[in-house]
């Protein structure tokens, strides 16, 4: 009997030691960009925002426009300034209209000063200047720019149907534990060019046709992840795609480790 009291108050002062911990470790901020054309980022901003908090310990905070154009009139533009004080900057937004170089330039501006990015979707065709359509054969190019970023040149994308995903490498820390999955109607992104700094990690199938969806990029030292998938809410709100993007984002602020598990802290217990 008085073991097993040793034990169980040995597990209670553990638990509690472990929960002071946690909540004594400041959640990473991260910056969730939305709006523009063709996607539903009234809802998904607030889906990935609960999403997201209630997997990890991290404050989102959201800047967002309503805008359908593909030029949304979103505030980070001119201002390369605009993530000062965030761990990691999710790109969800969808501006392919937006193509003046310098504007550009200040959207990547943090991201060359070593902030890690997420990003989503519709972020891959965004930022296209002339020229984007053709397949890269030279970097350092204005038109490459967003590209380089990414890790992988991506021009259109099929039809909305069902994706098969695989993972790849299910080696590597944001991969590890999930399971392959089929989405609901989605849009399959094509491949024009994939960069020696990208590292794919999970393949998509519809039609016969299969494309990276979710890969890793080395932007100069800046760790940078990608899905293309998350066209639909329904997608967006599965419990697979929230579990990826939350892993992916915890790999790019660093709070991953080798055998990918979550740095003490920045996992949640419920």
């Amino acid at each position: 009997m008085k073991h097993t009291t040793t034990r169980i108050l040995t597990t209670l002062i553990t638990g509690t030691l472990c929960s002071a911990a946690s909540a004594e470790t400041a959640p990473l901020k991260v910056l969730l960009i939305t709006g523009g054309c063709c996607h539903d980022y009234k809802a998904q901003k607030d889906i990935l925002k609960n999403g997201i908090e209630a997997r990890a310990n991290i404050t989102v905070d959201q800047i967002h426009s309503d805008s359908g154009s593909t030029s949304p009139d979103l505030p980070i533009y001119g201002n390369p300034d605009y993530a000062a004080g965030y761990d990691v900057v999710i790109h969800d937004e969808c501006a392919a209209g937006i193509s003046d170089e310098k504007t550009v330039e200040a959207v990547l501006a943090p991201h060359r000063n070593k902030v890690p990015a997420v990003n989503l979707h519709c972020a891959m065709h965004s930022y296209r200047l002339a020229g984007f359509d053709q397949k890269i054969t030279q970097t350092g190019k204005p038109v490459t720019m967003w590209f380089e970023f990414l890790g992988l040149q991506s021009t259109g994308h099929g039809p909305q149907k069902p994706i098969s995903v695989e993972y790849t490498d299910k080696e590597h820390p944001v991969i590890r534990g999930l399971e392959n999955w089929t989405t609901g109607n989605e849009e399959l992104y094509n491949n024009l060019h994939l960069f020696k700094t990208a590292h794919p990690l999970a393949s998509g199938s519809q039609d016969g046709i299969t494309s990276v969806v979710v890969w890793t990029n080395d932007y100069n030292g800046t760790r940078v992840f990608n899905t293309s998938l998350g066209h639909n809410n329904e997608t967006v709100a599965d419990k697979r795609y929230l579990d990826l993007v939350t892993r992916g984002l915890l790999w790019a602020a660093g709070k991953l480790d080798a055998n990918g598990a979550v740095v003490n802290g920045y996992g949640r217990s419920n």
